[in-house]
């Protein structure tokens, strides 16, 4: 079976036959790639099957998974195709690798961090626990996809303060929406911009460690 998707793969070096292991699935934002991300994760393989995506979209430098008509309004059939893919891949990867199916979790930033939220949305109970970093929800993901039940879905998502490229505002939002659909929500704000700090990602690590114990 091929990847639907191109991806990085970091896994512990030494596999046991006879386990299983939780599974990170990471999204770039927009122009940048499967390999940027990485760092924020170092150690991690350790215990984890890290799957880092390329976005399917040229947006050079780097890829993008999908485009944008307008503030805060991706283009509705390029976004919806992305998460297809993405929800194909993330069952492949199930299929191909000794994942233990229980612990699922998605990190993404940005662009990434839009679609993991709205893949937690889409596959519902199924995953874990999400990892959203400076993103938001389109609103026909809320009007008009089929959300499922996140009562046993653990998010961590975090927001800049002085965010000027996805307002702080739409942090809000995504806690206060995703704490209405009765998800275990965990809102963490930096007095940063548009990226993920020092202290970001030692929160959302150890955020992270503490959901793979349960």
């Amino acid at each position: 079976m091929d990847s639907p998707m191109i991806y990085e793969l970091r896994r512990p070096k030494r596999i046991d036959q006879e386990k299983t292991y939780p599974a990170m699935f990471i999204m770039h934002g927009i122009g940048s790639n499967e390999q940027n991300m990485l760092s924020l994760v170092d150690g991690l393989e350790d215990q984890f099957f890290i799957f880092s995506i390329r976005g399917h979209l040229p947006q050079p430098p780097g890829y993008a998974f999908f485009t944008i008509q307008g503030y805060g309004k991706p283009h509705r059939e390029v976004f919806d195709d992305a998460i297809i893919k993405l929800t194909n891949f993330v069952d492949y990867a199930c299929s191909q690798y000794p994942l233990d199916l229980k612990k699922l979790f998605l990190l993404g930033f940005s662009q990434g961090a839009i679609l993991s939220m709205t893949l937690g949305l889409t596959l519902g109970n199924r995953i874990k626990g999400i990892i959203a970093l400076s993103g938001y929800i389109p609103g026909f993901v809320k009007e008009e996809y089929n959300i499922k039940p996140v009562d046993n879905l653990s998010i961590f998502i975090s927001h800049g303060e002085m965010d000027q490229v996805l307002p702080f505002d739409w942090g809000v939002a995504n806690n206060k929406y995703y704490r209405e659909l009765g998800a275990n929500v965990t809102f963490k704000t930096y007095q940063e911009g548009h990226t993920v700090s020092l202290q970001n990602q030692h929160d959302f690590m150890t955020w992270l460690m503490d959901q793979v114990k349960k």
